[in-house]
């Protein structure tokens, strides 16, 4: 069974895109999610790279599911 959050009152699982501010709004493919509900930790990735002077360039960032949304 894969894990699940919660995000925006909705289940995301590995493979959903989600919005978050990290300098800049931008969005990221989950790639990993650690514990659940909420207060899931989501690992996210742009192989692109992510914008702005604190994550810019980095491929891969993490953000507690609560201060992210549905993209």
């Amino acid at each position: 069974m894969s894990k699940t959050a919660i995000v925006d009152g909705k289940e995301v699982k590995v493979g959903d895109w989600v919005g978050f501010k990290a300098d800049i709004e931008q969005a990221g493919k989950i790639i990993k999610i650690r514990g659940s509900g909420k207060s899931a930790i989501l690992e996210l990735e742009d192989l692109g790279g992510f914008e702005g002077g604190y994550i810019g360039g980095e491929t891969w960032h993490e953000e507690d599911a609560e201060r992210c949304w549905i993209n």
